[in-house]
């Protein structure tokens, strides 16, 4: 199938009162990268979960809800039409909230409801979206893209934005992201990926085309602060899988900032690119969280390079020097590119240096992880017993990706475009990159290398580092209105409200109302023989009126 090539299938519904609903599928090159990305990397991490979840009572279960995720993924990636989106969406929320509370702990109930919650704010946008678009007379958004903008398409494209903005965890609604890693690591590897996070950058990618300059802007300028704040704040932090975490969300970023430039085939390359390199990495992080005792610190960990995990520690820098865009790897094809791709867009020096910085700083976060784990000393506990790779489900996993991580880019970077992109910059901005690259290699060894005086500076600067570490105070914020008193009003008005006095003057009064008047009007003609007194008095009418139109027409 050429690029150039989409296919239909519509399934009509029904219709009511003018508005068409219809089950929209819709196949082209883009549907098809995903869907084989998303199915590829599954069917790795499921196979993953076999052994890492090897003692879990409800595996099955567990099984069950990652499948269900993917299915609700496949629903969003391969539709059109809203309505039968939000049913993905809303299913990708669910079973996320269902995954992330799977532990059953207080921890994992705060993050489960703060994801939710967070995720809800989005899918009452779709909802709202939905209703602007009866204006159109159908819900299949991506017809009515290249309409005259008016009011209803305008305002379902700033909430199709809100709502993405949720999704892909994008500022102010950032804070869920690192609180969802509660959930077992497989699922984290799933969910930061190709699934979760990225709906709403590929929700974007489909409707980029009618997003107006301002709705661009505003993007931009959201996109670039998550990126950059995300990368101040993975370096600051100790827990493993939440620097991993960090690190996607600074991805994302990345992703938004190019697609809001208008390179829509540049930030899908790098979406398909990043689920293979950050899956790879969420499988090592696991790995070595069960050999280090369940432990996810990273300070306490250590000394891995000189143990006996050659194949997790070489699968982990293989994907950490793709996340930092090192020259040949797949992360470099798709990162240079937009870096250049930038580059060449007249932006405003705030955004080059935001933008630059920030890749620097993903290469300094990537270096201090590294060398916490794999070149400092061993700080683990000598109890900790390190598995055998030799037989190991988990790394047979994780080499079914790696050779994705190191060819893919290159790959893929022939097939994704249909021109070539040119790239025309003078020699100190075409070497921009990879100096940031470098300046990030020296920082993060600055930062691990002068140990005590790192120390000291985050003892000395305390309430700066929390407040970096915290996301810019996110979470607090987040949650601010969100305590028992506001849970106990919301519950009263649900049962007085929506399940008290609306559902009484609402559907089931109204079905009340006529269930009785139809017994009564039932009872009434069949008690006083109504229908043999109809009966006879049209036949008497009948007769009558015959009568009159025989005598005056013969």
């Amino acid at each position: 199938m050429s690029k150039d090539t989409s296919y239909f299938l519509e399934l009509g519904v029904f219709d009511l009162m003018g508005v068409t609903f219809e089950g929209v599928f819709y196949f082209d090159w883009k549907t098809f990268c995903f869907m084989s990305f998303v199915l590829f990397i599954s069917s790795m991490i499921l196979n993953y979960s076999s052994e890492y979840m090897l003692d879990d009572k409800n595996l099955k279960r567990f099984i069950f809800l990652m499948i269900m995720f993917v299915c609700s993924m496949m629903m969003l990636i391969l539709n059109l039409n809203l309505v039968s989106i939000l049913i993905g969406w809303d299913g990708l929320g669910l079973v996320s909230y269902a995954l992330v509370v799977y532990y059953q702990n207080t921890k994992s109930n705060s993050a489960g409801m703060l994801t939710a919650l967070s995720n809800r704010i989005g899918d009452a946008a779709i909802i709202m979206a939905i209703a602007y678009s009866v204006h159109f007379g159908s819900f299949n958004f991506l017809f009515y893209l290249d309409f005259e903008k008016n009011f209803s398409l305008s305002m379902s494209l700033m909430l199709i934005i809100l709502a993405a903005m949720t999704k892909s965890a994008q500022l102010p609604f950032s804070s869920w992201l690192p609180a969802a890693m509660a959930a077992p690591t497989p699922v984290s590897s799933l969910v930061h990926s190709s699934t979760l996070v990225t709906a709403g950058v590929y929700f974007l990618i489909r409707t980029s085309e009618a997003l107006s300059t301002s709705m661009e802007s505003f993007l931009l300028f959201i996109s670039l602060l998550t990126m950059f704040m995300a990368g101040l704040a993975a370096n600051f932090e100790y827990d493993l899988k939440k620097i991993i975490a960090l690190s996607t969300l600074s991805q994302l970023g990345l992703m938004m900032t190019i697609l809001s430039l208008g390179g829509t085939d540049l930030a899908f390359m790098h979406l398909l690119i990043h689920a293979l390199f950050k899956a790879l990495l969420f499988m090592c992080a696991g790995a070595i969280i069960h050999n280090f005792g369940n432990n996810q610190d990273i300070r306490m960990m250590g000394g891995l390079a000189i143990l006996n995990l050659p194949l997790t520690s070489a699968c982990m820098n293989i994907s950490n020097f793709a996340l930092c865009g090192l020259p040949f790897m797949s992360g470099f094809y798709s990162k240079d590119l937009i870096a250049e791709a930038l580059s060449m867009q007249y932006t405003s020096v705030m955004v080059y240096f935001i933008f630059y910085f920030s890749i620097g700083l993903t290469v300094a976060y990537s270096i201090r992880l590294s060398y916490y784990i794999f070149w400092s000393d061993a700080n683990f506990s000598s109890l900790s017993c390190f598995s055998d790779e030799n037989n190991s489900i988990m790394v047979k996993s994780m080499l079914g990706l790696v050779t994705m991580v190191v060819f893919m880019g290159s790959l893929f970077s022939w097939v994704a475009f249909y021109t070539p992109y040119f790239i025309f910059l003078p020699k100190f901005m075409k070497l921009m990159t990879l100096f940031f690259i470098f300046l990030g290699l020296i920082v993060g060894v600055e930062l691990v290398q002068l140990e005590f005086f790192y120390k000291n500076l985050y003892y000395s600067f305390y309430k700066t580092s929390l407040f970096l570490v915290g996301m810019w105070n996110l979470p607090i914020i987040s949650t601010l209105g969100v305590n028992k008193s506001a849970l106990f009003v919301g519950k009263t008005l649900f049962f007085s409200l929506d399940q008290g006095w609306l559902e009484y003057y609402g559907s089931k009064g109204l079905f009340k109302v006529v269930k009785m008047m139809t017994k009564n009007f039932q009872s009434f003609f069949s008690s006083n023989h109504i229908k043999l007194f109809l009966l006879l008095f049209l036949v008497y009418f009948g007769g009558w009126i015959f009568y009159y139109l025989f005598m005056n027409f013969m």
